[in-house]
């Protein structure tokens, strides 16, 4: 499961149009911390391990956000409430819970639902 989300949002890295379920977006975001921890474990306190790092989070920050938006998009919000994670203290909280949230049956006006569930 969690091979089949990893691949799934790193095909689609930089698309933030459509649905993606929770488990996508769940499984991928543990794949990613995972992957970090696992670098911070084994090269933690080396350059090369703060370069390692350096360079997942950004090549992982594009996809993090696209899988974001259509995980908003999968419960029937616009992915602009990914700002509100801005919002200090409470914002977290609120795009949190928003994206633990079921997503809607059937189709809505971002597309169909994703087929991994």
């Amino acid at each position: 499961m969690v091979g089949l989300a990893v691949r799934s949002v790193l095909g689609q890295y930089a698309t933030f149009s459509g649905r993606a379920s929770r488990a996508e977006y769940w499984w991928y975001t543990l794949a990613s911390l995972l992957a970090l921890a696992a670098i911070d474990y084994l090269l933690g306190g080396s350059r090369l391990g703060a370069v390692l790092i350096l360079l997942l989070d950004l090549a992982l920050i594009v996809p993090g956000l696209a899988v974001t938006v259509r995980r908003l998009h999968d419960t029937g919000r616009s992915g602009g409430w990914i700002f509100f994670n801005l919002v200090p203290l409470v914002g977290w909280i609120v795009v949190l819970v928003m994206l633990a949230s079921r997503g809607e049956a059937g189709d809505n006006r971002y597309g169909a639902p994703h087929p991994l569930t």
